[in-house]
């Protein structure tokens, strides 16, 4: 246990400064609130709609995906690295990999998960 003490020390450490830091921050901000700083920047254009508008679910649900398949495919670099070493077998196992990302990226698509229309970003519109 001796080679983790320095790691728990530096993870204490730096919980406790982002703690002071978020604290110092709130106790010490100034705190102005007027209607002009609720409203959306837009350029100079005037805002419509309130300061939070209200996205469609189908936003969020395109996020996802993006962060799920954008982090399947990390796991191809540490394989890259390492696919000489793993041979037939490795490549077995990236195939079975890859044929389970595809099967789910058919099937998003064949849900209409990534189709996107105009107006639909927006459900004040």
């Amino acid at each position: 246990m001796e080679p983790y003490i320095p790691i728990a020390v530096l993870w204490l450490f730096v919980t406790v400064f982002a703690v002071a830091a978020v604290t110092v921050s709130v106790l010490l901000g100034i705190k102005r609130r007027n209607p002009a700083k609720a409203e959306r920047y837009e350029s100079g254009i005037p805002a419509v709609g309130g300061p939070h508008p209200r996205f469609s679910v189908r936003y969020y649900l395109i996020g996802i995906l993006f962060i799920l398949f954008d982090v399947e495919i990390a796991f191809l670099y540490p394989w890259a690295v390492i696919q000489r070493r793993l041979g037939l077998a490795g490549l077995v196992e990236i195939a079975v990999f890859g044929a389970i990302l595809g099967a789910g990226f058919i099937y998003a698509w064949r849900k209409g998960a990534l189709e996107w229309s105009e107006g639909e970003g927006n459900a004040e519109r």
